[in-house]
C-alpha cells in the first residue's frame, strides 16, 4: 500500500505551500542520490518524496487526493490523471524548488557553479501532456438542476502530419549522438562529475532526422477544441469537474493531460445560496403583516404558496422545505428560507391618512408610540 504523501513530507494536512516547500527541501537533500551513491533505498525515497511534493503542491491534485486518496490517480473514483500517471521526474521537481537552468541535476551544483541539471526536463521519449483548467459561469438554476454546455478553447494537438513524433514523412527518429540516447550527459565539475542535459535532443535521447514541415519537430500543433461538458445538479462556485485527456497532448506521441473546468456560479437577483439552502427577502404590506394571509413566493422550480400569520412581525424568516439545491452527493435537498420585512407606504392619500389616524387612536399609539416591552428596557434612561 502507498504511504500517504502528508507522511511521507513530515506535514500535517493543512501545511501551507511553503511548508511543503520547505519540507521537500529537506526530504530531498537528504536523499538525494548524488549524496547517497548506491543506495537504492535512498534513491526510492527520494522518488517517492518527490511524488508526494509533485501532487500536493498543486491545488487541483491535492484537492483530488484530499478526497480519494491514491485511488485518484490511478482511475479509481473520482479519478485524477490519467494511465499515463500524474508524475513527472523526481529530478524535475527537485530543479523547481532548488533553481537551475532547466534541468534537475546535482544538488551540488549550486555550490559549484553548475549551468543546467542532471536529467532532462525536457522530453524524455513520449511524455504526458499538462493538464489544462478552464473556468465555466452557469447560472443559479443551471447549478440547481444540471446541465450541459458547450465549452470552446485552444490546446496543443499532437500533429497528424508526423503522428506527433515530430519528423517529417518519409524520416524518422534517430538515437541522439551527442548523449548516445541518455538524455543526459556528464561534465566535469572539479572534484565532481554532474550530470547535464544533453543540449542536442533535451533530454529525450532522440532526434529527428528532418523537422516535421507542419509542426517544425515539436509534434504537436495549437487547435480550438469544442467539448461538451456534463455539469451535475448540486455544483457550486469552486467545484471542479474532471474531462480526462482533454488537456494538452504529451510531447514525443506521448498521451494527453486532464483537463478540469473550474465551476463559478453567478450571482441572482433573488435568491442567496448557503450551501444547498437558499435565501431570499420579501416585503409584504403592514396590512398583511396585520391580518395575516397567504402569498405566491418564488422557488426555483416554479412559484409556491406561503401562509403569513397574523401578528407576523418583520423579520420572520420562513423555510420551505426541500425547496433548496440538491446535494451534490445526491440523497436531500436543502431548503428555502425566506425573510419577510414589512413595507411601509412612503405617501399617503388624505382618505388614507384619516383612516390610519383613527386606527392609531384606537390603539392607543398616540400615547405609547415606542414598543412597550422595549420602553420597560429603556425608561431607566428617562427618568
Amino acid at each position: 500500500m502507498k504511504e500517504d504523501y502528508y507522511e511521507l513530507l513530515g506535514v500535517s494536512r493543512q501545511a501551507t505551500q511553503d511548508e511543503l516547500k520547505k519540507a521537500y527541501r529537506k526530504m530531498a537533500v537528504k536523499f538525494h542520490p548524488d549524496k547517497n551513491p548506491g543506495n537504492k533505498e535512498a534513491e526510492e525515497k527520494f522518488k517517492k518524496v518527490s511524488e508526494a511534493y509533485e501532487v500536493l503542491k498543486d491545488d487541483q491534485k491535492r484537492a483530488a487526493y484530499d478526497r480519494y486518496g491514491h485511488a485518484a490517480f490511478s482511475g479509481g473514483a473520482g479519478g485524477g490523471a490519467s494511465a499515463g500517471g500524474p508524475f513527472h521526474d523526481p529530478f524535475d521537481i527537485f530543479s523547481e524548488v532548488f533553481g537551475g537552468g532547466g534541468g534537475g541535476g546535482s544538488i551540488f551544483e549550486e555550490f559549484f557553479g553548475g549551468g543546467g541539471g542532471g536529467r532532462s526536463s525536457g522530453r524524455s521519449g513520449a511524455q504526458r501532456g499538462s493538464d489544462l483548467r478552464y473556468d465555466l459561469e452557469i447560472q443559479l438554476e443551471d447549478a440547481a438542476k444540471g446541465t450541459e454546455k458547450e465549452i470552446s478553447f485552444r490546446k496543443p494537438v499532437h500533429c497528424t502530419r508526423c503522428k506527433g513524433n515530430g519528423a517529417e514523412p518519409g524520416t524518422g527518429v534517430v538515437t541522439c549522438p551527442t548523449c548516445a540516447g541518455h538524455g543526459q550527459v556528464t561534465v566535469s565539475k572539479g572534484f565532481f562529475s554532474v550530470r547535464q542535459t544533453c543540449s542536442t535532443c533535451h533530454g529525450s535521447g532522440k532526434k529527428v532526422e528532418k523537422a516535421c514541415s507542419a509542426c517544425g519537430g515539436e509534434g504537436r500543433v495549437n487547435e480550438t477544441t469544442k467539448i461538451k461538458v456534463k455539469v451535475p445538479a448540486g455544483v457550486d462556485t469552486g467545484s471542479k469537474l474532471r474531462s480526462a485527456n482533454n488537456g494538452e497532448a504529451g510531447a514525443g506521441g506521448g498521451p494527453s493531460g486532464d483537463l478540469y473546468i473550474v465551476i463559478h456560479v453567478a450571482e441572482h437577483e433573488i435568491f442567496e445560496r448557503q450551501e444547498e439552502n437558499l435565501f431570499c427577502q420579501i416585503p409584504i404590506k403592514f396590512t398583511l403583516a396585520s391580518l395575516g394571509g397567504t402569498i405566491e413566493v418564488p422557488t426555483l422550480t416554479g412559484k409556491a404558496s406561503l401562509k403569513i400569520p397574523a401578528g407576523t412581525q418583520s423579520g420572520t424568516t420562513f423555510r420551505l422545505k426541500g425547496k433548496g439545491i440538491p446535494s451534490l452527493r445526491g440523497g436531500y435537498f436543502g431548503d428555502q428560507m425566506i425573510r419577510v420585512e414589512i413595507e411601509v407606504p412612503t405617501s399617503l392619500s388624505s382618505d388614507q391618512r384619516q383612516k390610519l389616524e383613527e386606527f392609531a387612536l384606537a390603539c392607543g399609539d398616540a400615547d405609547e408610540p415606542v414598543g412597550k416591552t422595549f420602553f420597560d428596557k429603556a425608561k431607566k434612561f428617562f427618568d
